[in-house]
C-alpha cells in the first residue's frame, strides 16, 4: 500500500527566514532605485541650465555681446531675466522675458525636478508669489545680469542695470557664475531669481543672505559664463537673522573655500 504525504507547508522559521531575505533584498534595492531617480532628476536640471545659458549667449549675439539683463530698474520691480509685468501687485508673466524667445516653443523656463515648493505658502503670500517661473535657478545679477565697472579706486560702480554685462568684460568665463540652483529661505523655502554672491558688489564690507540652493544630495548644478556645467557642494552658510527660516537648514549657502565673490565677479 503506497502511502502519499501531504505536501507540507512553510514552518514558522522558514516563513520568517524568506520575509527577512525578500527585506534584505528590497533595502539593497530601494536605494538603488532612489539614487537612479535622483540621478535622472539632476540630470534634467543640467540640461535645464544648459538652456537658460545657450539663450543667454544668443540673446547677447543679437544685443551687441550684451548679456540678458537680470532686474532692469529693479526698484519698480517690473522686469525680471524671468518675466514681465505690468503691475507690481501682479506676478510675472514667463512669456514677456528677455529670455523666452530663446527658449523652447512655448518660452517658458525648465522646472527643476527636485525643487518642491509649498504653493499654499504662495497663495496666502501672493507678495513673493512673483519668484514662481524661475524654474528654481538663479541668475548672477550683481556682477553679470546689469553693467558695473571698477572705478580708479578699484570699487565696483553701478553704469546702469537696463542691460547686462559684456560678455568681454567677464575677464574668467570658465570661473565665473551665470546660473546655479537657486532658493531662498524666508518663512519658507521660495523660489528666487538671483544667485547671490558672499558680498554686496557695490558694498563690499556687507555680506548677503545665500540663495544657492545644494538640493541635489547636498549639491548643485552651476552653469558657468562659458557655458559649461558643473556640481559644487556647500561650504559655507550665513544668515542675517532677519530672516526666520536658516538657510542651512534648508541646504542654501556658498561653494569653494574662497570667503570672496571669486566665482561671481568680472576678475
Amino acid at each position: 500500500m503506497k502511502f502519499i504525504h501531504p505536501h507540507r507547508g512553510f514552518t514558522l522559521l522558514e516563513l520568517l527566514i524568506v520575509v527577512a531575505i525578500i527585506g534584505l533584498l528590497m533595502s539593497l534595492l530601494v536605494p538603488g532605485i532612489s539614487g537612479a531617480r535622483e540621478q535622472a532628476k539632476t540630470v534634467t536640471c543640467s540640461t535645464n541650465l544648459r538652456q537658460l545659458s545657450l539663450a543667454n549667449q544668443f540673446y547677447a549675439d543679437e544685443n551687441h555681446e550684451q548679456l540678458c539683463p537680470a532686474a532692469p530698474q529693479y526698484l519698480a520691480n517690473l522686469r525680471r531675466w524671468h518675466g514681465t509685468r505690468d503691475d507690481i501687485d501682479k506676478p510675472f508673466d514667463p512669456r514677456r522675458g528677455p529670455l523666452s524667445p530663446y527658449l523652447s516653443d512655448d518660452g517658458l523656463i525648465r522646472k527643476c525636478p527636485s525643487f518642491q515648493v509649498d504653493l499654499d505658502y504662495y497663495a496666502d503670500n501672493p507678495n513673493i508669489a512673483f519668484e514662481l517661473n524661475t524654474g528654481g535657478y538663479g541668475y548672477n545679477n550683481e556682477f553679470v545680469g546689469r553693467q558695473i565697472i571698477k572705478d580708479l579706486e578699484d570699487q565696483y560702480q553701478l553704469i546702469t542695470d537696463e542691460i547686462g554685462q559684456w560678455a568681454h568684460r567677464i575677464g574668467r568665463p570658465d570661473e565665473t557664475l551665470m546660473f546655479s540652483d537657486s532658493a531662498f529661505a524666508s518663512e519658507k523655502l521660495i523660489e528666487y531669481s538671483f544667485a547671490e554672491p558672499r558680498f554686496w558688489a557695490l558694498y563690499p564690507a556687507y555680506r548677503i543672505d545665500p540663495s544657492i540652493h545644494f538640493r541635489h544630495r547636498k549639491q548643485c548644478n552651476i552653469v558657468w559664463c562659458d557655458g559649461h556645467l558643473d556640481r559644487q557642494e556647500r561650504s559655507f552658510s550665513w544668515s542675517s537673522g532677519y530672516f526666520p527660516l536658516g538657510p542651512a537648514s534648508v541646504n542654501i549657502g556658498w561653494f569653494g573655500d574662497e570667503d570672496s565673490n571669486r566665482f561671481f565677479d568680472l576678475d
